[in-house]
């Protein structure tokens, strides 16, 4: 949903650098390991003690890459079924690690929100979940307003800004990734519903 707004500025530097890579001989499925390994790395060494800021400003880098292997597999003609499989997992992973750091640092911390950021972290599961079940059974299954992209934006823009001390802003990103995941995955079942 937000994404679709950001897809275009972010393709003219999105595609220069797929082409780029592709010219190294560089894979997608390299990449796809490289930003995954990547984000799960920084995640835990900054999230999961608080740091907020520099960990955000650091994932952005390795972030872009999930961004740059679909391109690249899109350019190259290199898309598989192993490929997309590999990408779909690591998705799920570093999405984990994402919340997941956050929700371990709330919980060492003693924060009542750790109870909010376990429901995010649960929801963004079920949103995926529920794609992946439908699609097995031959239904359509997309949409809504939590889909990963903008989950990883809010995210990251709620942490971003806690890093630099705005109040309250961790708590109204946590709350807000929590409710629209289970919005999203609410959307979904009556989607798959309507088409039985």
């Amino acid at each position: 949903m937000i994404s679709s707004f950001l897809r275009a500025p972010v393709a003219r530097v999105v595609d220069p650098t797929a082409r780029a890579l592709l010219r190294k001989n560089v894979t997608p499925n390299q990449i796809t390991i490289l930003g995954s390994v990547g984000t799960i790395a920084v995640s835990l060494i900054f999230f999961t003690r608080g740091i907020f800021f520099l960990g955000t400003i650091t994932l952005l880098l390795f972030i872009f890459s999930d961004l740059v292997d679909g391109t690249m597999a899109r350019l190259s003609g290199l898309s598989s079924r192993w490929g997309a499989f590999l990408d779909s997992t690591a998705d799920r992973v570093v999405d984990a690690s994402l919340i997941g750091s956050v929700t371990y640092f709330l919980y060492l911390e003693q924060d009542p929100l750790q109870i909010v950021a376990w429901f995010a972290l649960a929801g963004g599961f079920l949103v995926s979940y529920v794609k992946a079940r439908a699609e097995a059974g031959g239904f359509t299954c997309d949409g809504g307003f939590a889909e990963r992209p903008e989950r990883t934006i809010i995210l990251l823009v709620s942490t971003g800004f806690a890093g630099l001390g705005v109040p309250f802003i961790l708590a109204a990103g946590i709350w807000i990734l929590a409710s629209a995941s289970y919005m999203t995955v609410v959307h979904r079942i009556i989607q798959v519903w309507q088409q039985r």
